[in-house]
């Protein structure tokens, strides 16, 4: 089990350095090949089939000058041919209008599950959900 589950570890760092990078084609690899897929961008409606969730990709690759996921807490359990991966995405990112001496940065919760298919270990659903920060509380605050 160890194996697979180093595999699907492989798959979903693979989807991350994708994104960084901008690398469509390889975005379109890492995606299972269905209509059946479904990619749930934070704070978004969630997108189903593969043309349409390709269709995202491509335009979060174009927005998004920089880009940098630093992954903690990541977990994986693979149980027959599904695999499903959850972590926190702590994201650092510039747009095209962001100025060159700022960052945006924050963090998503997210699920990527993976099905097995003749191609490897391939993306089929992606949740990612915007996790708040707020002000540590002050004694006597109500949370």
């Amino acid at each position: 089990m160890t194996d697979q589950r180093d595999e699907v570890l492989a798959s979903h760092s693979a989807f991350y350095s994708a994104f960084e990078r901008a690398e469509y084609d390889e975005m379109v690899a890492i995606w299972a090949d269905d209509d059946g897929v479904v990619c749930v961008h934070p704070g978004a409606a969630p997108i189903r089939g593969h043309r349409a969730v390709m269709r995202s990709w491509l335009a979060l690759m174009a927005d998004a000058t920089y880009i940098q996921f630093f992954l903690t807490d990541v977990e994986a359990v693979v149980v027959g041919d599904v695999a499903s991966v959850t972590c926190t995405e702590n994201v650092l990112a510039a747009g095209a209008d962001t100025p060159l001496s700022s960052f945006a940065g924050g963090s998503a919760a997210a699920t990527n599950v993976f099905r097995r298919t003749a191609a490897g270990w391939q993306l089929w659903i992606h949740h990612a959900s915007p996790v708040l920060s707020r002000p540590p509380l002050k004694e006597g605050d109500a949370p």
